[in-house]
């Protein structure tokens, strides 16, 4: 199953999504103002330095900020998780990382998916390949026997809903909700991965329950709201996630904040691209997928932003959809999200040759159909190897924020 094929179930809902529809109630602790004041205290000053940033393992943030988010627990902290990225399938494959479950803390390897907002992992599950969950081991564990059904189209994870303790490098959830799934789709055992845990917010859960990082804001377990990721390029290890802090070694400049518009996939506003010097014009919602590996817009938007590159055309030797240009070309783009410009590194964007020999190279933004992509865009990996280190933060209304990549410095 391809990543496209992947991405026309996981978004079959998005339109509804973020028109509002079939939302689930997100908990009102998530909109608390004491929030801003955390995140504030961490970003004290983003707009010039580094040196309000939090480092993970420094003083709590709630020592420092006088705050009604109940003054936030002493022993709050943060952590971070090494990600692990398949070059060879990177198609097909999200980044993964350990996670550990039950009492005992078994580690399994997840998909950390900002794209998707449920977790789930195998249990008892007989034509699974991968390891699962030995829920028997866990004093802990609970079975709701309410069914638990994630449908990705040709692929599928269904079970039932349990609850247990869930833990990230010292971080730990008390009766987190996660799909204990006894029937997958033969493709999933092609992956490294056991299962998923999901980084979306809860509105759009299929559990109905609130995400393993919510439970940490709500549980005053993590110094600040907000999770950042940074993705290496071209290497299997290397990248990292951290759940409430920032990791300073991996950015070379300063945050800039780009306003969440819903809070459900993290969206932020597509104004437009320039291309060459040209602007193309977006005006579209645009979901920010740590699950996805490449930028993915309308055919019709795709049309505009290669119209702009000298000798750009439909990909020889790939399906539709994709676009190649001369590979002694390197065009120039930038995005603009919620009225900031973000530049792509033509070492990114430039994936690779169109067949053996070709002196034509295929470009990262890939145009899928106009109807399915009304109104969205996807912006994937590709976007956050060369452009920015990422933070996704509960606060202000919910917003992310970039910083200049370590990638870029190399």
């Amino acid at each position: 199953m391809t990543e496209i094929e992947i991405l026309q179930i996981k978004y079959q809902n998005a339109l509804n999504f973020l028109a509002g529809q079939n939302l689930v109630a997100l908990p009102d602790a998530l909109s608390d103002p004491g929030l801003d004041a955390l995140s504030d205290a961490a970003f004290s000053d983003t707009t010039s330095d580094l040196s309000g940033f939090v480092l993970f393992g420094s003083t709590t943030i709630s020592q420092q900020a006088n705050t009604s988010f109940s003054a936030m627990n002493a022993a709050a902290q943060s952590a971070t998780d090494p990600l692990t990225d398949e070059i060879q399938r990177t198609i097909n494959v999200p980044f993964y990382g350990p996670l550990g479950f039950g009492k005992k803390s078994q580690q399994l390897s997840v998909a950390f998916d900002t794209g998707f907002a449920d977790m789930w992992i195998p249990v008892g599950c007989d034509d699974c390949a991968n390891p699962q969950y030995n829920a028997a081991a866990s004093s802990t564990y609970r079975n709701t026997g309410n069914a638990f059904n994630v449908d990705y189209g040709l692929s599928y994870a269904e079970g039932t809903l349990a609850y247990d303790t869930i833990s990230m490098s010292g971080l730990k959830v008390n009766n987190q909700y996660f799909g204990a799934v006894t029937d997958v789709s033969s493709n999933f055992n092609a992956n490294p991965i056991s299962g998923c845990l999901g980084l979306g917010f809860s509105s759009i859960a299929t559990s109905g329950k609130p995400t393993f990082f919510e439970n940490l804001i709500m549980q005053e377990k993590v110094e600040a709201p907000f999770f950042s990721v940074h993705l290496t390029r071209g290497k299997a290890s290397g990248s990292k996630i951290t759940l409430g802090g920032y990791d300073m070694s991996k950015a070379v400049g300063p945050l800039t904040w780009v306003s969440v518009i819903s809070k459900t996939f993290w969206t932020v506003h597509f104004d437009g691209a320039v291309v060459e010097g040209n602007y193309v014009p977006g005006d579209v919602d645009a979901v920010l997928d740590t699950g996805s590996s490449f930028i993915y817009v309308s055919q019709a938007l795709a049309n505009s932003i290669y119209a702009n590159i000298l000798g750009a055309g439909p990909a020889a030797n790939y399906s539709s959809g994709f676009f190649s240009f001369p590979c002694d070309s390197d065009p120039t783009i930038s995005f603009s999200l919620g009225g900031h410009d973000f530049g792509l590194s033509i070492q990114d964007f430039k994936l690779g040759q169109d067949g053996y020999g070709s002196t034509n190279c295929i470009g990262g933004i890939i145009g899928l159909d106009d109807t399915f992509m009304e109104g969205i865009v996807i912006i994937g990996k590709l976007f956050r190897y060369s452009v920015r280190y990422s933070v996704f933060d509960y606060s202000h209304g919910a917003r992310v924020g970039f910083a200049p990549s370590i990638n870029n410095a190399q």
